[in-house]
């Protein structure tokens, strides 16, 4: 009805969700307990199943090298976030900058070689110059083997709007 095209990805697309006017969207959601407003956590950013990954660290430069070719399969990253619930609800949609995640191909890999999880689980921390966290990957060894994005400081994204209600009880 706008004027604009928008269709879903094949169902077990690897790559985008969606996209809109030709663009390819990843599609993300937040809407854990714990939510912090300025903080972004993506809990299954994408699937890990292939590839070396055992106790030795540097099977992390692999699976950073995963990451890093899979979101070479879209063009923008939306996360849908619920930073407060009923009665008053609050969402917001803020957009991740691509080329901010693509910092990781120079974060410090770090493998949890304490950890009883195996694969054993590992971190790519990204900083700024002044040490401050930009974002961490996070290589989960669980039976998922997915990763995740965490402390992902909103303040380097963009906020494309925001919504707020209240659903009055009955």
């Amino acid at each position: 009805m706008s004027g604009h095209s928008a269709s879903l990805a094949p169902k077990g697309n690897p790559g985008h969700d969606a996209s809109a006017d030709g663009v390819k969207l990843s599609l993300k959601t937040q809407a854990d307990k714990g939510v912090k407003e300025d903080i972004i956590w993506i809990s299954k950013f994408m699937e890990l199943g292939k590839g070396a990954w055992s106790d030795n660290p540097s099977d992390l430069v692999g699976l950073r090298q995963q990451f890093l070719k899979h979101i070479k399969a879209y063009d923008r990253i939306l996360t849908l976030r619920t930073l407060t619930k009923a009665p008053k609800w609050k969402y917001e949609l803020v957009e991740i900058p691509k080329g901010l995640l693509i910092k990781a191909k120079n974060g410090d890999l770090k493998m949890m070689t304490d950890s009883k999880q195996y694969p054993k689980p590992g971190y790519c921390f990204v900083r700024n110059h002044a040490g401050e966290t930009i974002f961490d990957l996070y290589f989960d060894g669980g039976t998922e083997r997915k990763l995740q994005i965490k402390n992902l400081n909103k303040h380097y994204c963009s906020v494309h709007a925001t919504w707020e209600f209240i659903i009055p009880s009955e």
